[in-house]
């Protein structure tokens, strides 16, 4: 596996073509994705994060190969990734997620649902008393991220955690302008490692779904 820090080089920020043709943020995801794609039935092996530095757009990306900028327009930096992980271990980290629950309708399809929408709606059929945005966030979110760590290798404590940055997105898909909406959540904070071997796998394939539009990607360290 490899880590990349992708940059947008300095002289190709100030080129016209380059920004018409980003166009919008589903095409801001696709030049990403043409760093690692080889072929039209190529399958995505990569998850990625987006960032910015110093005012221009950044990636730092996991993937089973080596980016390649075919375009010439990014700074790539590339490291092996081979993560030591130690059970008991605890690491500080940061994620962008997409947090959903999965319920099944009368028909037995099944719906995905936003938690953070889905906390709002039990509270209004439940005629409970509203708090703040932010504690549904924080709540929602940190139920979330721990119902999520026996599968994943990690443990967290909701003190050690902060659920934040909500934001809702939407994306047009160039093929039969199909639109694709997600919400997502910032968490930061401390985790324990309690299977590092699950963990790991974590660390290369991702955590939570809409992992193609930038969500998934655990970033850490050993904590202080």
């Amino acid at each position: 596996m490899f880590f990349s820090r992708v940059k947008l080089r300095n002289d190709a920020a100030y080129e016209k073509e380059f920004w018409n043709h980003i166009g919008g943020a589903y095409k801001l995801h696709s030049l990403v994705w043409d760093l690692f794609t080889d072929g039209p039935e190529r399958n995505r092996d990569f998850i990625y994060r987006q960032d910015m530095i110093e005012g221009l757009p950044a990636f730092y990306c996991v993937s089973e190969r080596m980016p390649n900028d075919r375009h010439g327009v990014w700074h790539v930096e590339t490291k092996p990734y081979t993560p030591v992980i130690k059970k008991d271990q605890k690491l500080s980290f940061m994620l962008q997620a997409n947090p959903i629950r999965t319920k099944r309708d009368e028909q037995n399809k099944q719906h995905r649902h936003d938690v953070v929408m889905d906390a709002k709606t039990l509270l209004k059929q439940r005629q409970a008393e509203r708090p703040h945005e932010s504690e549904i966030i924080q709540q929602a979110g940190f139920v979330w991220l721990a119902m999520k760590g026996e599968a994943n290798g990690y443990s967290v404590r909701e003190g050690d955690v902060r659920a934040d940055g909500y934001a809702q997105h939407q994306f047009t898909k160039p093929k039969g302008k199909h639109s694709v909406t997600l919400s997502t959540i910032e968490f930061t904070g401390t985790l324990t490692v309690t299977d590092p071997d699950l963990f790991v796998q974590t660390l290369y394939r991702g955590l939570g779904p809409a992992k193609g539009f930038g969500c998934g990607l655990l970033m850490v360290r050993p904590a202080r």
